[in-house]
């Protein structure tokens, strides 16, 4: 399977929404996500206001007509956003790098490839499409730390862990970019 991966202007990716839709139902219907129909539809909801945000920028990944995966990405917000999991990445990371490291950074929100794609090479296409612009090589992300394919898929691609699981293993983690200027003075693992 040859994939193709190219960017896709924030007008143009609602086009999409159906075969969106599909790849993110099969990306996150796995644990740690356990996501289905309904999350799905949550998705496509919250993309249509996404798209619209400072910095948004979107690729996706193609064999043919069938769409393999998709990434969005934007820029975050100062003050930092406090809805969703950026209270976690908040109380993790403290005020000071949060604004340092996150603020005006690209932050990656969905990196979705289908189980048929997954191993290919699509997710790095897909990473580096939404990331490899990023204002002052500053991109970041997070994600569940019980996602562990996730996390080494991202340690190999150079993603630095900049914050890490409570006691139980549980919460979710910061990551910095392979360019992020900040990242050899994040936290190293125990």
């Amino acid at each position: 399977m040859t994939a193709g991966v190219r960017p896709v202007a924030a007008d143009r990716l609602l086009a999409y929404a159906p075969a969106l839709r599909v790849a993110y139902r099969e990306a996150f219907s796995a644990p740690p996500w356990n996501e289905g129909d309904r999350e799905a539809d949550l998705f496509l909801d919250r993309l249509a206001r996404d798209v619209v945000r400072p910095g948004f920028t979107a690729a996706v990944a193609c064999a043919g007509d069938e769409l393999l995966g998709f990434a969005t990405a934007w820029t975050t917000p100062s003050p930092f956003p406090s809805g969703r999991c950026y209270g976690l990445a908040h109380a993790a990371l403290g005020t000071d790098r949060t604004a340092a490291w996150l603020c005006g950074a690209r932050e990656v929100d969905e990196l979705a490839v289908r189980p048929t794609a997954q191993g290919t090479g699509v997710a790095a296409g897909l990473l580096d499409a939404v990331t490899n612009d990023a204002p002052g090589d500053r991109a970041w992300l997070l994600t569940s730390v019980q996602a562990t394919r996730a996390l080494r898929f991202y340690r190999r691609s150079g993603w630095t862990q900049a914050t890490h699981p409570a006691e139980d293993g549980t919460g979710i983690t910061v990551l910095l970019g392979p360019r992020h200027p900040d990242r050899a003075t994040a936290a190293r693992p125990l």
